[in-house]
């Protein structure tokens, strides 16, 4: 299996110098197998970027599991070439929204003119949106957990199961704000055990102080649900806009001293371009019985 990152930013896009090797997009990763149909994670704008690098002669097949609708996981939808094309096809999974708006209700409301001259079904592939919530989904050989995860508004985190590898993409989080480092159940289920936990860490501790209450945790938290869940890699992920790449680089090497501390094996922080690669432990062998003694008479 291979993790690609395509954009890992949090809020809003934030190209510059001082993000130039992070990245400056918004939250966007592929999960790609041998004879799978790719699985996205989010449609922030890292989407065009991942785009280029797909077919665009209508052969496109897809799944899109998308956490919640606010702009930063959802404004590359209008940029991606592939879907533009006769024949291909796009599922796109994401909570249901409040006092009853269904997610393609909720699509139709910010694709449409007079804020983008295209609506989704304008386009010559066809995407066909689906509500969901505490769920699970089969997807080819994938079997994919959907939970709710506490954030400002109806959010689902993802664990997907495939070939023997298991992921767990939670992309914003709000941490405890009464002082504790409760973990809700629904996201240990969702992280437990998993090979690579892709995870909120947009906050400082400072950072925090002053923005307890907008829907995202620090780093610290980060590692804290790694470890409490069993997780055996930590990709930070969501990383604040404002921070630039030397902030990131100083904010890594203290996750990873505490990631040691807590048994992880490994921690990073998510770039563009980023690959991880994936492949299931080998089962360990069986001890072989000794072979019974020959025979022997007296």
């Amino acid at each position: 299996m291979n993790v690609n990152f395509w954009g890992v930013r949090g809020s809003t896009p934030c190209p510059c110098d001082g993000t130039r090797r992070y990245g400056g997009n918004t939250a966007c990763v592929s999960v790609e197998a041998p004879g799978m149909a790719p699985i996205v994670l989010d449609l922030g704008t890292g989407l065009r970027f991942f785009g280029q690098t797909l077919p665009t002669d209508g052969s496109f097949r897809g799944i899109a599991l998308v956490t919640h609708l606010h702009w930063d996981h959802v404004q590359g939808l209008p940029f991606f070439v592939p879907i533009n094309c006769p024949g291909a096809h796009l599922d796109v999974y994401a909570p249901r929204q409040v006092a009853g708006v269904s997610v393609a209700e909720a699509f139709d409301d910010f694709m449409r003119p007079p804020y983008f001259p295209v609506r989704s079904d304008d386009l010559f592939g066809e995407i066909q949106f689906h509500d969901a919530a505490d769920t699970d989904l089969t997807f080819g050989r994938a079997k994919i957990l959907v939970r709710d995860v506490p954030h400002v508004g109806a959010t689902n985190g993802y664990r997907i199961e495939l070939d023997g590898i298991s992921i767990a993409y939670v992309s914003d989080h709000q941490q405890p704000v009464d002082g504790t480092d409760a973990v809700a159940d629904s996201v240990l289920e969702l992280c437990d055990g998993v090979d690579l936990l892709i995870h909120d860490a947009q906050f400082t501790a400072d950072d925090f102080a002053v923005k307890s209450d907008w829907g995202h945790c620090t780093v610290d938290y980060a590692v804290h649900v790694a470890a409490t869940a069993g997780a055996r890699r930590l990709a930070l992920f969501h990383h604040d806009p404002a921070r630039g790449d030397d902030a990131l680089d100083g904010l890594l090497t203290e996750a990873r001293v505490a990631g040691a501390e807590r048994g992880l094996d490994e921690v990073i922080a998510a770039h563009e371009g980023l690959t991880v690669a994936l492949s299931a432990a080998a089962p360990v062998p069986a001890p072989v019985a000794p072979a019974p003694a020959a025979a022997t008479t007296a």
